[in-house]
């Protein structure tokens, strides 16, 4: 391990900066939500990208080092213990606007130290970080991503069949309806043909889908038994909350990009032009390298700490954290990218 890979002990400040904010009043609660849409922003549209890549040296250091995995695993209980003492806080709670910035940060946190972590669990092999990931995807209510994500996305990521990735003009909030509600059901669709493959039917212990049910269900039972409805609803609506960002960042990952369908009636091949990158520093780092997109969906199984940059893939102008607040706003969004999704598809 070398001093430039303590880097991605920032990616904590998220975290740590929520157990203060749940505790706080006033705009002191909102501290966490300040650092990720409005300083970060601002720090991206100062500080330029960087779009160096390792040497081969060492990028084959980091790809073996259980380090940058362990960074990773830290995420569990750091989750787990905002879990728990946001809904302890929030018995003390004296106003409406400790509920909105609580519930608001928990989301954030749910989709960044949680799903995103989660994503970078689920494509590794073995079973314990599949298990990890599983673990970090419950409290967003989102398990099924485990199957649709790693199976299906990738299989079929811009194309007009994957409901993960959006279409030139297609605005986020019709957007989330269609890729919330159709990830899921294909999810069902590949768990049902994954158990029609083995001797164990569809309507068995073995589905994955009825187990992430049963484990989720048992997981707000649990919140409702110590903290009654307020805790119920509270639960339910980080959980929405923190997969409406992660389908934001789908949104902004793959918007307007499309691979063409060949002769034989298959898509090309993915390559380094089917994902927007970005090279934004604090984007790379707070978020474990997801930013590089483009090479995650060009080779899914490579690391985070190794992802490269390729002058081929389409570059997004603003940094992740701008990016999401853009796709807030449709026109403003479009009146952006439409021009460079034409660029980047001519």
């Amino acid at each position: 391990m070398k001093f430039g890979d303590l880097k991605y002990f920032s990616a904590y400040i998220l975290p740590f900066s929520a157990f203060y904010a749940i505790g706080a009043e006033g705009i002191q609660s909102f501290i966490t939500l300040i650092i990720a849409f409005i300083l970060l922003p601002i720090i991206e549209g100062i500080v330029p990208p960087n779009d160096q890549n390792l040497s081969l040296q060492e990028s084959g250091r980091k790809e073996t080092q259980r380090f940058f995995d362990v960074l990773l695993f830290i995420n569990i209980p750091i989750v787990y213990c905002l879990i728990v003492y946001f809904f302890q806080s929030s018995q003390s709670f004296t106003s409406s606007s400790q509920w909105v910035s609580g519930i608001a940060t928990m989301a954030l946190i749910l989709s960044t130290s949680g799903i995103n972590v989660a994503h970078e669990l689920g494509h590794n092999k073995s079973s314990l970080d599949k298990t990890a990931s599983k673990i970090l995807l419950l409290p967003s209510l989102y398990m099924h991503f485990i199957i649709e994500h790693n199976i299906g996305h990738h299989m079929r990521v811009s194309t007009p069949e994957d409901p993960a990735s959006s279409r030139k003009n297609e605005n986020l909030y019709s957007f989330w309806f269609r890729s919330i509600t159709k990830s899921y059901t294909h999810a069902l669709t590949l768990e049902k043909k994954r158990l029609s493959k083995s001797e164990h039917g569809f309507y068995s212990i073995h589905n994955q889908m009825f187990q992430f049910i049963f484990i989720q269900l048992a997981y707000l039972f649990i919140i409702f038994f110590f903290f009654g409805m307020i805790g119920l609803y509270a639960a339910i609506a980080m959980a929405i909350g923190s997969f409406l960002i992660l389908e934001t960042i789908n949104y902004v990952e793959h918007y307007g990009l499309v691979r063409q369908k060949l002769s034989n009636g298959k898509y090309e091949r993915v390559t380094k032009r089917h994902s927007w990158n970005s090279n934004h520093i604090l984007g790379r780092i707070f978020l474990y390298e997801l930013t590089r997109h483009s090479d995650h969906h060009y080779k899914a199984s490579k690391k985070y700490q190794v992802l490269d940059h390729h002058d081929e893939s389409p570059q997004l102008p603003l940094g992740y954290p701008g990016s999401l607040l853009l796709a807030l706003i449709p026109p403003l969004w479009f009146r952006k990218m439409n021009p460079l999704v034409e660029k980047y598809s001519s």
